[in-house]
């Protein structure tokens, strides 16, 4: 790649293809024909697993129609083949090189792998996302956040360096910073047969909040590796990937607070997320669960399982997680707590006082730094929300109807508009008498309705429910898309198109044309084929 000016310059790949594994039976490619979003017809006529850029080039160079996967944990439909070939990164799952900053891994590197071997050498990779299996050139190619996105930002904030293979098999190296697009919105790609290929970047203004995964990204002057970042596969294969990292990785207290209703959930976000910006405390993230999920929590058993009773008058949820010194023992913190609950300084006076203005000290339950199983539970009483959902959707398919799928939206507003989307949500949802769950990241003012349909009928009603949520998320001048991409979605494409309009989305076709002009990669991801 250029170090200076706004063209790209491929090169071949660095080897011969090997003898990879590939598979076309049936029953071999059957595990490979879905997602996590179980969208029906997904079809494929072979699933290759290569194991270097030169294998990635060589299925590029000899298909007509291929969707790069990870672990396809896509929620969204975007990892389920629609005919073609299914690129899978699980055999490029290495930990490629260390700096004292950065690491270099392979697409289909596990994050949890990485992070386990970050743990040895004292690192931190903030934005891992909460899901255990997700793979790097998964998170990079949706952009993904983890629970510390608040503090941290999301993956985009932390991508160094990558390497990706085009729709004709060329190898693109980027670097962050070797080179910008051109003043008036463009970049180039010269490739290795010497043809030089135009990119122009899309005119459309994205809303400005922390997390959006709504399309290709742009901004004026930005960075070529940003566009591949969050393209959900549908502009190249990522290969590797080099990732910043943070030197030391800190401890946490975290806590478990219920409340009385949203409107109290909100203000004790809103102080926290105030003593975070002054420096009082130090925020990675807040999370949310409103009374339906802690209502599913209780019917599933889940607090009984952590020791502790899940509060029946709550009307609402957080869980927060606070940055504390890495030394501190647990010794040590549950004195500094003490200290604080008598009214004394220390590092946790801020955050009890704060506690305490809200009401939230009596029935709150914590996991002190060094107590990290107990830490986990938490988390996972968290992550029990959206699987208690899904079982029942589940069951909804076997026993009731089995057109009825998830209904999920992933939105996110300014904070100063969090509390108001919140009331529209739930109004939109009583109006049509649907059971209505809400959980999310409150401090980034991204939150997951999902709504439960118990017949045929609801399931159409929640559909245009979580089309009038997504354009509720656009007036308050957020995304209806956040975090999970728009995949082969309907209602998320539809979704795109509302918030970019058909002049946007015709300008996103324009780039995909420019860098895969035969749509071979990912077709029907993102918009209609």
């Amino acid at each position: 790649m250029s170090d200076v000016g706004h063209r790209l310059r491929c090169r071949a790949p660095r080897s011969a293809p090997g003898a990879y594994t590939r598979l076309a039976a049936s029953a071999d490619v059957a595990p490979y024909l879905d997602d996590a979003a179980h969208y029906q017809g997904g079809s494929c006529v072979e699933v290759c697993f290569p194991e270097s850029e030169a294998d990635v080039a060589d299925v590029m160079r000899r298909s007509e129609i291929v969707l790069p996967v990870g672990v396809q944990s896509s929620l969204t439909g975007g990892a389920t083949p629609r005919g073609g070939v299914v690129l899978s990164t699980s055999k490029l799952d290495a930990i490629d090189s260390w700096t004292v900053d950065s690491v270099r891994v392979q697409a289909g590197c596990p994050i949890a792998v990485l992070d386990e071997a970050l743990i040895e050498r004292g690192l931190y990779y903030p934005p891992a996302p909460t899901f255990d299996g997700a793979t790097a050139g998964g998170t990079v190619s949706t952009n993904a956040a983890g629970a510390a996105t608040f503090k941290y930002g999301t993956t985009r904030n932390w991508v160094r360096a990558m390497t990706v293979v085009l729709a004709n098999g060329d190898v693109l190296d980027l670097r962050r910073g070797s080179a910008r697009a051109a003043a008036d919105g463009y970049f180039e790609v010269e490739h290795t047969d010497g043809s030089v290929v135009r990119v122009p970047l899309p005119s459309y203004t994205m809303p400005r909040v922390p997390k959006c995964s709504a399309g290709y990204f742009v901004e004026p002057g930005m960075d070529p590796i940003d566009l591949f970042i969050g393209s959900e596969g549908t502009l190249g294969a990522i290969v590797d990937v080099e990732f910043a990292l943070q030197s030391q990785r800190p401890g946490w207290l975290v806590g478990l607070v219920p409340l009385r209703d949203d409107t109290a959930a909100v203000a004790l976000v809103a102080a926290l997320r105030n003593a975070s910006e002054n420096g009082d405390v130090a925020v990675a993230a807040i999370e949310y669960m409103d009374a339906r999920c802690l209502e599913l929590l209780r019917q599933d058993g889940h607090g009984d399982r952590l020791g502790f009773a899940l509060d029946r008058s709550a009307g609402a949820s957080l869980l927060y997680q606070v940055e504390v010194d890495p030394d501190m023992t647990r010794a040590q913190a549950e004195q500094a707590l003490a200290a604080a609950l008598d009214g004394e300084t220390g590092p946790f006076a801020a955050l009890v006082a704060i506690l305490a203005a809200h009401g939230a000290i009596d029935d709150s339950v914590h996991a002190l730094p060094g107590d990290d199983k107990r830490r986990r539970a938490l988390f996972a009483l968290r992550e029990a929300v959206p699987e208690a959902v899904n079982r029942r959707i589940k069951r909804a398919q076997r026993e009731v109807d089995a057109a009825i799928s998830k209904c999920a939206a992933d939105v996110i507003v300014p904070f100063d508009a969090l509390a108001q989307s919140l009331e529209a949500y739930r109004r939109l949802a009583d109006e049509r008498q649907l059971d209505l769950a809400i959980w999310g990241h409150i401090s980034d003012g991204n939150v997951h309705p999902n709504l439960l349909p118990r017949s045929g009928s609801e399931y159409a009603s929640a559909r245009e429910v979580l089309m009038e949520m997504g354009e509720t998320a656009i007036t308050l001048g957020g995304s209806p898309m956040s975090e999970h991409g728009v995949g082969r979605n309907p209602v998320k494409q539809t979704l795109l198109r509302r918030l970019y309009a058909d002049a946007g989305i015709d300008e996103m076709r324009a780039v995909k044309r420019a860098l895969d002009p035969r749509g071979k990669l990912a077709p029907g991801v993102l918009f209609p084929t």
